[in-house]
This record gives C-alpha cells, sequence and structure tokens, in this order.
C-alpha cells in the first residue's frame, strides 16, 4: 500500500462521516494533524507522540474529552484501513484529578487559575446552558408525547443533549466555586500567567501570539495556552530576546520571545 501522509488520511477519514458529525471531528482532527505534521507518514505515528498530545489537551475536562474522542476514532479508523498495525487511541490518555482513597481523609478541592475574561466567559456560558437547559426540556416533553418510544430519534436525541448540558453545567460550575483570579501584578517585562506573547519561529519566521492562561482556560482556537503546555511551560519568566526551544513530533521548534504584555 502507498504512503499516506496524515493530511491525506484526515480527509479520507472526514470522507466516510456523517455530515452532522464531519464539522466538529475534522476541526480537532485537523488540530492533531498540524500539531503533528501535515507531511509527515502516518506509517511514523508512534505511541509515545499520540501520548504527548493528551498532555497538550491537558485534563480530562468533558470539553477536552470530547476532543480527545474525535482523535482516538480517527487512530482507529487509520488501524482499520490498514495504514497503522495496531490501534494506537489507547495512548491518547487524559490526566484526571486524583481521587482520595477509601478511608483516606478527602483533600481540599484543588484550585483553577483563571484570568477575569476567563472567569466571564464561563459565566456567559453558564447563562446561555441554563437557558438551552430549559428548552431542551420542552424538546423531550414534545417527543415524549410519541408513545413508541423504542425508535423514538427525537427523545434519544434530546435526553443525549441533556446529558451534555447537564455535565457541561456542572463543570463550570465547580470551575468557578475553585477559581483563582489571575492577578497579572506589576509589569515585570517577563512572561507569566496572564501574559500575551508574540514569538517568532526561528525556522519559518513566522510570527504567533499567545495567550498564556491556566490550564481550564485554554483554547488553542482563540490563541490562549495553557501554562502547563510544553510551549506555554517554555515560555514561563522568559524576556524579549530570549530564545526557546520546544520538543514536538516534527523535531525542536525555536523560538524568539519579541514582545511581552502583562
Amino acid at each position: 500500500m502507498a504512503e499516506v501522509t496524515l493530511s491525506e488520511a484526515a480527509a479520507r477519514f472526514g470522507a466516510v462521516l456523517g455530515e452532522e458529525e464531519r464539522s466538529s471531528a475534522l476541526i480537532e482532527v485537523n488540530r492533531f494533524v498540524r500539531w503533528y505534521g501535515a507531511g509527515r507518514l502516518v506509517s511514523e505515528l508512534r505511541g509515545h507522540e499520540v501520548s504527548q498530545y493528551a498532555e497538550v489537551l491537558g485534563l480530562a475536562t468533558a470539553e477536552m474529552s470530547r476532543r480527545a474522542d474525535h482523535v482516538r476514532a480517527f487512530l482507529a479508523y487509520l488501524k482499520k484501513e490498514g495504514l497503522l498495525p495496531v490501534n494506537l487511541a489507547a495512548h491518547l490518555r487524559l490526566r484526571r484529578a486524583s481521587q482520595p482513597g477509601r478511608g483516606a481523609a478527602v483533600p481540599q478541592q484543588t484550585t483553577v487559575e483563571l484570568t477575569s475574561e476567563g472567569v466571564e466567559a464561563l459565566r456567559a456560558e453558564l447563562e446561555s446552558l441554563i437557558a438551552q437547559r430549559l428548552e431542551v426540556r420542552r424538546e423531550i416533553q414534545w417527543a415524549m408525547l410519541d408513545k413508541d418510544f423504542r425508535e423514538n430519534a427525537p427523545l434519544d436525541a434530546a435526553k443525549e443533549k441533556q446529558g451534555h448540558i447537564e455535565a457541561r453545567i456542572r463543570e463550570i460550575e465547580a470551575m468557578l466555586k475553585r477559581a483563582v483570579m489571575i492577578d497579572k501584578g506589576e509589569e515585570s517585562g517577563r512572561v507569566q500567567v496572564g501574559s500575551t506573547v508574540v514569538v517568532k519561529n526561528l525556522s519559518t519566521g513566522a510570527l504567533m501570539r499567545y495567550t498564556i492562561v491556566g490550564p481550564a482556560e485554554a483554547s488553542a482556537a482563540n490563541g490562549k495556552i495553557s501554562s502547563a503546555s510544553p510551549v506555554g511551560k517554555a515560555l514561563l519568566q522568559r524576556g524579549v530576546g530570549d530564545d526557546v526551544e520546544v520538543s514536538v513530533p516534527a523535531g525542536v521548534m525555536r523560538l524568539r520571545v519579541e514582545q511581552v504584555e502583562g
């Protein structure tokens, strides 16, 4: 079988997905592809590299778990199509908060670092979800008017939607209870949590702008990277003109700090 690049495999994967799931699945799969290297061969993919991507995603929140499921489905597809000898999905394990053992004292819940913008975003999302909660309850009531529950697809879909909404509401409420507002403090010229930093990729010359946030607030699509991610950790306490090296599957990425705000 001819060698296939990861980007080619992602396109094939998207072609077999249903229309409803294709968009959300490919968004995350393509994030994985760009991180790993779109031009790299599927046959070069290894389990330890998949494990590294789990570190990029961070803690096993409801949102990150959904994103990880899309990548796992892609990895399972690669095995099914014979592009990989084994299914590497098992290597994509997100970190979970430690659970106390039986009989042990329950430790105080860990705090969640959030910027003021992050707190406001969570409150806005919570307000929206509470409104959606009422709407999905109405959907369930309407669907239950159909007495044939065995093949009631609208009822099943509404209940699944309700489950996702309730899980996210609980997650946000727990985060807000444990939230610790990040204090940027005085301008130090050094990268810290809450800082916005412009870096140059010394290999390509490309400029990238990141805001360093706590793991719970990370959003690659919005340029917010976790302070616990490889790039985030490498940039902390660096100043303008400093060079950093970050290990990624494609090799070592060398970055130079060009600007620090906050």
